[in-house]
């Protein structure tokens, strides 16, 4: 009707039928007043949280749909099984929604949730453990019984233990096989900067540890960390009150299967950043045979101490993450696939050899860790090492404006994206109010991203060049450098290794 409208109107003012002939940019006759929407206050987005009366803590965040993205966080992981055997997050993650008291079975439980559409799922990191259930609203006091149900009353039967076993022992074993070292590099370097404590102890369990865990082990674990206190209902798509209605019928007085004694042995000791080496010897020639193999890699990955998501430095660090970019050398796109990070520009543009050198921050609430994870043949590690070893020391130089500018606009582009998902909003709602108590939103994140500036990035490299380095080598390691090398080399001008003079080569 509206291409009919201006279609007749061209030709009526074209044909000097009485029609004035004004252009298309004023007003036709005729025709009402646009309204257009307003952005009427940020109150509608707000978070909204609420502390039950034993602790647990109820975060809310609307959003416009039919479904609605609803689970409890919990601060748990395997940075705090010092005092047990380490492994348990990966078993309990594994454990997760299988029969509880209500639920005779894992079927039964997706049987109730398919009734509303829903899906269910369970994530461990090192620091927090996350129960998620996608489903319509309608089903919201279903969702949070169920929920309930799956965190505090697992019935944890033997027969389902031992199939987590023998999952758990099939994961280890795809860990070494796979062709993308980076989960195992990501371990390694964990454990290489915080040296047997907290974020540094194993997030995967041992092989040797898979018989040691029963349900007495996991029993005395759930009752020192499964306690309200340490836990958020986060919901995202639903009304605040409607939550807090259901987290009171159904969270408040529940009992746990494992008692309800007071906690005894919580584990609250803070991340020291040791640095270190950890190397493994690894036949790499077979990772991938098939019509195209994978030409044979040695693995290195480079760390500095960083800071705490707490921190007022985050944000900076994450700017500089951001700006050191990089990826694999065969990774499609132009700009806006990070073609102009400094990774990519000074290293893989320059050194074809390289097959890749990505930049990583990892953060926690006490520490965290800004590493740069790189691939080349094993004949060429000592080359590769130095051309990292020298990026860290050029990040404590002066950084662009226009890189700078890049750096930050690619950063908030990535935050709002990110946040256009409802997984992903719950996510960080959860994490946000399990870490701090409260959320900061989308929009003051990016303020504090605009406000950036390139001193504050030669502060942050400048106080993180000073800690230690964490390393961890993967592959064929004739080549690969002393650790002590390595040190000198972050504690040059230039960054560059000191030089070896062998007789014979």
């Amino acid at each position: 009707w509206a291409r009919f409208g201006i279609a007749a109107y061209r030709k009526y003012s074209s044909s000097g039928s009485g029609y004035p002939n004004i252009s298309l940019s004023t007003p036709l006759p005729g025709i009402p007043k646009p309204v257009f929407a307003s952005v009427d206050g940020q109150e509608k987005y707000e978070t909204k949280i609420t502390t039950l009366e034993n602790g647990l803590k109820i975060a809310s965040q609307n959003k416009f749909g039919q479904f609605c993205t609803v689970g409890i966080l919990i601060n748990s992981g395997s940075r705090h099984e010092a005092k047990y055997p380490s492994g348990i997050a990966q078993f309990l993650e594994k454990l997760a929604f299988s029969s509880t008291a209500q639920y005779g079975s894992k079927d039964e439980i997706l049987l109730t949730l398919e009734k509303h559409g829903g899906i269910c799922d369970c994530q461990t990191s090192r620091d927090t453990t996350m129960y998620a259930v996608s489903a319509e609203v309608k089903g919201l006091d279903t969702v949070v019984s169920l929920l309930s149900d799956a965190v505090l009353q697992p019935r944890l039967l033997d027969e389902e233990i031992e199939m987590t076993k023998m999952a758990v022992r099939f994961e280890l074993e795809d860990l070494n096989m796979r062709p993308d070292p980076e989960p195992l590099l990501t371990e390694m370097i964990h454990a290489a900067a915080y040296r047997g404590n907290t974020v540094g102890l194993p997030r995967f369990c041992p092989a040797d540890n898979v018989d040691k865990l029963d349900k007495t082990v996991l029993h005395s674990y759930l009752r020192n960390y499964y306690r309200p206190e340490r836990m958020v209902l986060a919901g995202v798509g639903i009304e605040h009150e409607q939550l807090v209605d259901s987290a009171r019928k159904y969270l408040l007085d529940a009992k746990p299967v494992w008692g309800t004694s007071p906690a005894a042995n919580v584990d609250l000791s803070v991340a020291q950043y040791t640095g270190g080496i950890v190397k493994m010897e690894k036949d790499m020639s077979d990772v991938s045979l098939g019509p195209t193999p994978i030409p044979e890699l040695t693995h290195i990955m480079i760390g500095l101490e960083s800071c705490s998501f707490l921190e007022d430095d985050f944000i900076p660090f994450a700017v500089l993450n951001m700006m050191m970019g990089g990826g694999g050398s065969f990774s499609a796109g132009g700009p806006g696939k990070g073609m102009f990070t400094r990774l990519y520009l000074n290293v893989l543009n320059r050194h074809h050899w390289m097959y890749n050198a990505t930049s990583y921050h990892h953060s926690y609430e006490d520490s965290g860790l800004l590493c740069i994870h790189a691939s080349a043949d094993p004949r060429q590690v000592r080359e590769m090492v130095e051309i990292i070893t020298r990026e860290f020391i050029q990040m404590g130089g002066s950084a662009g404006e226009m890189e700078l500018e890049r750096a930050k606009t690619q950063l908030k582009s990535m935050l709002m994206m990110n946040l256009e998902s409802r997984p992903v909003i719950f996510e960080d709602v959860g994490r946000q109010v399990l870490s701090t108590g409260k959320r900061k939103l989308p929009h003051e994140l990016c303020h504090l991203i605009s406000n950036v500036t390139a001193s504050d990035i030669k502060k942050v490299t400048t106080k993180m060049l000073r800690s230690k380095p964490a390393v961890a080598a993967l592959g064929d390691l004739t080549e690969l450098p002393s650790y002590e090398h390595i040190q000198a080399a972050l504690s040059s001008k230039d960054g560059r290794l000191p030089r070896i003079y062998r007789l014979f080569r």
